[in-house]
């Protein structure tokens, strides 16, 4: 019935683990973060882009995970044991896939600047994971979201196609194109104009197998899944969402929700409730990169 766009908001808000992904890594998939020398920047640049200024912060203001054995790209996730310490990510999926231009065109809006509005005016730290292409078709809010140091802009691929299948339906990037569809998706932040972008990388439906993840050793990020599902897909009850989130944070979770406001309307609205109710137990809200920094 949703098309394309209801098997790419499902396959990241229903929380079903696909079964191209693999189980959870082992303990030192998510072990302390560091800082390879020339990994921290962006992704390395393709050989048309070699002269460009690379995306993302200082090196040494980043932190990333190392590639693992094999030069499988490194998954970052919560883990028990994790400090007390009562910090939370929000993370917002900007999803558009590659062919949906012409919804757009008709007037479908893949954006959402109230939920953003509302992020700028509760001073909350979030991490956005944008496709290449919700940055083209829409630069002014990508180069606004990506110059406000409230925000930083990590890597949902360029076309929102799966990295392993099944995948929700989704079509499959072909595995010698990984890694430059990636590399197109930085690109497309910086031509849009936005700074803070940082080295992270989301499969769309969260869903990889190791062939991804070799395919992904060249462009250097490291990539970023999810503990707490905010089930924001479709949903039209903001406290139903607003439940979902609240039950499930935990010190140093990761809460997966959606920037895109035609397949994901009520997220806004449960956000005015999450924040102010999350605060009250004692958390602060962080951006990826200092939930990696301080984990």
């Amino acid at each position: 019935m949703f098309g394309l766009l209801g098997a790419v908001l499902v396959g990241c808000g229903d929380g079903a683990a696909p079964s191209a992904a693999p189980p959870a890594p082992p303990a030192a998939e998510s072990g302390a973060a560091s800082r390879t020398p020339g990994s921290t920047a962006g992704p390395a640049p393709s050989a048309s882009a070699a002269a460009r200024p690379k995306p993302g912060a200082e090196p040494a203001a980043v932190p990333t995970l190392a590639p693992r054995a094999g030069g499988l790209t490194p998954v970052y996730e919560r883990r028990t044991g994790r400090s007390a310490e009562k910090v939370v990510a929000l993370t917002f999926d900007a999803d558009m896939t590659a062919d949906q231009g012409p919804r757009a065109a008709r007037g479908e809006r893949f954006d959402n600047p109230e939920l953003i509005a509302t992020l700028r005016r509760l001073k909350v730290d979030a991490t956005v994971f944008m496709t290449g292409r919700w940055a083209e078709e829409y630069p002014d809010q990508a180069r606004s979201i990506g110059r406000d140091p409230l925000f930083e802009i990590a890597n949902h691929s360029y076309s929102h196609y799966a990295f392993a299948e099944p995948c929700y339906g989704l079509p499959k990037v072909a595995v010698p194109d990984m890694a430059a569809d990636v590399r197109r998706a930085f690109d497309s932040f910086r031509d849009a104009g936005a700074v803070n972008v940082v080295p992270y990388f989301r499969f769309p439906g969260g869903c990889y197998d190791d062939a991804a993840r070799h395919a992904l050793g060249p462009a250097r990020v490291t990539a970023v899944q999810w503990d707490v599902v905010g089930g924001d897909a479709f949903a039209k009850d903001p406290d139903a969402v607003a439940e979902q989130v609240l039950s499930g944070v935990r010190p140093g979770s990761l809460v997966v929700l959606h920037c895109t406001r035609s397949a994901a309307p009520a997220t806004e609205r449960a956000i005015r409730r999450v924040v102010p109710e999350l605060r009250a137990r004692g958390y602060r809200f962080v951006k990826v990169s200092e939930l990696m920094r301080t984990g």
